[in-house]
């Protein structure tokens, strides 16, 4: 590791990768340091390494080597179309969760509503409830994005404001799922979705990373992981008006206790969806609805 600001950033490159040993996460931490995005990357590749950016990627390289997870390490991370902050104050976002977006627009993308209302509970990052934000028509929907976490609902709060003019359509507030919500919304809700934490604690799948560096509250939940879910789920139908969505991220190994949630709170509809390998992990429902 060095901070000589004699090289270039291709040299930086082939130095970082014999360290990390892997070229593609080499060239991410180089981009990082650099402050560039994909093809501007060609544009200062022949430039020479600053002192304070030789600083940055050593940094970054300690941490990465350390056990830290690769999106920490950059401070930022991709879901969907939306480039988000990501740090330890919250859980990285998944491909998985992404999946719970396009359930969620698949449904509401047809609904005939003048102002949908959406809340995502349990929102981390946000990026559930800003890639609805982002992806749905201007002014269509308002979403109200919460967190038990203070520190994750000022992530959140953070990449609202990154959003541009779709920002004024959400807002944060803090407090444990439906408490968070204003009172006026009980049973006008569009869509409730959440990727609560779902994982049991004496879990053996969770990799030592996750349980390492990600925060706990985000991640495990009593009773076999179904805690939180059943506040939803039970809450769901006072929150929801008549027809409304509830959608959620599940365990794979959870379905058909979930499901049964549903039904015991009067939900309707219940689907179980599949991930992209091929688990049951996703839950849909309706509210006051059967067709």
């Amino acid at each position: 590791m060095s901070n000589d600001d004699t090289i270039t950033w291709r040299e930086m490159l082939v130095s970082t990768t014999e360290i990390v040993g892997d070229r593609v996460i080499a060239k991410w931490l180089c981009e990082n340091a650099a402050g560039v995005d994909g093809d501007e990357w060609l544009d200062i590749v022949d430039d020479k390494v600053t002192q304070h950016c030789g600083m940055h990627i050593d940094s970054m390289m300690r941490r990465y080597l350390a056990g830290e997870p690769l999106q920490y390490v950059l401070g930022r991370w991709a879901f969907r179309h939306l480039d988000l902050m990501v740090d330890q104050r919250v859980l990285i976002p998944r491909p998985e969760t992404e999946q719970l977006v396009d359930l969620v627009l698949g449904v509401v993308r047809s609904a005939q509503s003048q102002e949908l209302r959406i809340a995502d509970l349990g929102t981390g990052t946000g990026a559930i409830g800003l890639s609805l934000l982002h992806e749905l028509p201007l002014g269509s929907a308002r979403v109200w994005l919460t967190d038990a976490s203070v520190d994750a609902a000022d992530v959140a709060r953070a990449n609202l404001a990154g959003l541009g003019r779709a920002a004024i359509y959400g807002q944060i507030s803090v407090g444990s799922w439906y408490n968070a919500l204003p009172e006026k919304l009980r049973g006008s809700l569009n869509v409730i979705a959440s990727n609560p934490p779902y994982i049991d604690h004496d879990d053996q799948e969770v990799e030592d990373k996750v349980r390492d560096w990600e925060p706990h509250l985000a991640l495990f939940a009593e009773e076999n992981g179904l805690a939180a879910l059943r506040v939803i789920v039970f809450g769901a139908a006072t929150w929801l008006r008549k027809g409304g969505i509830l959608a959620l991220e599940i365990g794979h190994r959870q379905s058909q206790a979930v499901s049964q949630l549903c039904s015991d709170a009067g939900l309707t509809n219940v689907e179980i969806h599949l991930d992209a390998a091929h688990r049951e992990r996703f839950i849909t429902a309706r509210a006051g609805f059967d067709e």
